[in-house]
């Protein structure tokens, strides 16, 4: 239980940094584009920010996966 609860911990905080630089880097892009979702369009985002992202969520997703949440039986 105490790894499990250390990698999400380390999923959590690594993502987290990853997106603050993500977010800290692309201040100044100026190349925009709108994501065209199943309903509607997005506002205009970044594209170094909308391909971050998607980078991040699937690191995330990916990740957590892989951590096996059942208890192991002796």
């Amino acid at each position: 239980m105490h790894n499990l609860v250390k990698k999400i911990f380390f999923l959590a905080t690594f993502n987290s940094c990853l997106f603050i630089i993500l977010v800290t880097g692309i201040q100044n892009s100026s190349n925009t584009s709108k994501v065209d979702l199943l309903i509607d369009k997005t506002i205009s985002l970044p594209i170094g920010f909308i391909t971050g992202t998607s980078f991040i969520t699937g690191s995330l997703f990916g990740n957590l996966l892989t951590v096996n949440f059942y208890k192991k039986r002796k």
